[in-house]
């Protein structure tokens, strides 16, 4: 039968000493990948919740007649009880063409309105998209695992793709 080793107390202070300093680069990547996740949540949910939670929203159809470089501007024809306006504006890059009409969700209290329907929730969500991509970068090289970073990198793609597919 083998003995063990017996160590010195001074490799085992070493030994422990290396082992919180591992375990404070696992906290602090994670750290930063929950950082990354939730400010990616919390900017798309400031217009995503305007598109997905429907009740008690003014929705409709924007006609598009003028585009500048990042905004459009138009008439909007509600559906339903919601209230007519003259001209309301919509700021994201669409691939319309002027005269074009676009379902749309009013912004309470303003005439600005966001997409609606599917293009809209996909392009709401793309702030997390990118997050997530960003955070798979983080995941597999601060965490080495490769795994979940294939599968964060995958949603956020999806998102990204599909909101590029239904402009």
């Amino acid at each position: 039968m083998v003995k063990p080793a017996k160590r010195s107390r001074s490799r085992r202070v070493a030994e422990g000493t290396w082992g919180l300093v591992l375990l404070g680069r696992i906290v602090a990547v994670v750290a930063v990948v929950a950082l990354l996740l939730a400010s990616g949540a919390w900017d798309s949910w400031r217009t995503a919740h305007y598109v997905m939670l429907t009740k008690g929203r003014e929705r409709g159809t924007m006609t598009l007649v003028s585009c500048g470089d990042s905004t459009c501007t138009g008439p909007f024809a509600p559906n339903g009880s919601a209230t007519a306006r003259s001209k309301v504006s919509i700021s994201l890059p669409i691939r319309h063409r002027t005269g074009a009409k676009v379902k749309v969700a009013v912004k309470p209290g303003t005439d600005e309105v966001v997409r609606a329907g599917w293009g809209g929730v996909l392009f709401a969500w793309v702030p997390l998209g990118g997050a997530l991509l960003l955070a798979a970068i983080v995941v597999a090289g601060g965490l080495r695992m490769r795994r979940t970073a294939w599968t964060l990198a995958g949603l956020g793609a999806a998102i990204l793709g599909g909101a590029f597919l239904t402009l």
